[in-house]
C-alpha cells in the first residue's frame, strides 16, 4: 500500500488512476479476446448447425404434411368409388343383369345403355 501512495505523491492522483484503468481495460481486452471470444465462436458453430438442421426438419414436416393430404385425398376418392360401384352393383342386380354385362358398365350410362340392350333383346 506504501507503493501506491508514494506513487500518488510522486506523479498525482490522476495518472496513477489513468495507468490503473489501462491496466484495468488491458486486462479485460485479454480476457475477453483468449477466454470468451473461442467459446463464442464454438457456440456460434453450433447454433448455424442447429438451425440448419431444424430447416432441414421443417422441410420435412412440409414434404410430411403434403404426402397426407395426398393419402387423405385417395382415400376420400377411393371411398366415393366404393360407394358408386356398391350402387352399381345394386342397380344390376335389380335389373337382373348377367355377370358379363357387369364387366361392360362403367357408369350409370353405360348401366343404362346396358339395360337398355336387355329390354330391346326380351322384346
Amino acid at each position: 500500500m506504501d507503493s501506491v501512495s508514494q506513487l500518488i505523491k510522486d506523479f498525482g492522483f490522476p495518472i496513477v488512476a489513468a495507468v490503473g484503468m489501462g491496466y484495468f481495460i488491458y486486462f479485460i481486452w485479454k480476457w475477453v479476446t483468449e477466454t470468451i471470444e473461442p467459446v463464442i465462436s464454438d457456440a456460434t458453430g453450433t447454433l448455424i448447425g442447429l438451425i440448419d438442421r431444424i430447416r432441414m426438419l421443417d422441410n420435412d414436416l412440409i414434404r410430411l404434411n403434403q404426402k397426407l393430404n395426398v393419402v387423405l385425398t385417395l382415400k376420400e376418392q377411393q371411398d366415393i368409388n366404393e360407394d358408386k360401384i356398391a350402387e352399381l352393383r345394386e342397380i344390376i342386380k335389380e335389373a337382373g343383369l348377367k355377370t358379363e354385362d357387369i364387366e361392360k358398365t362403367y357408369s350409370i350410362d353405360d348401366l343404362k345403355k346396358v339395360y337398355k340392350e336387355e329390354k330391346d333383346k326380351q322384346q
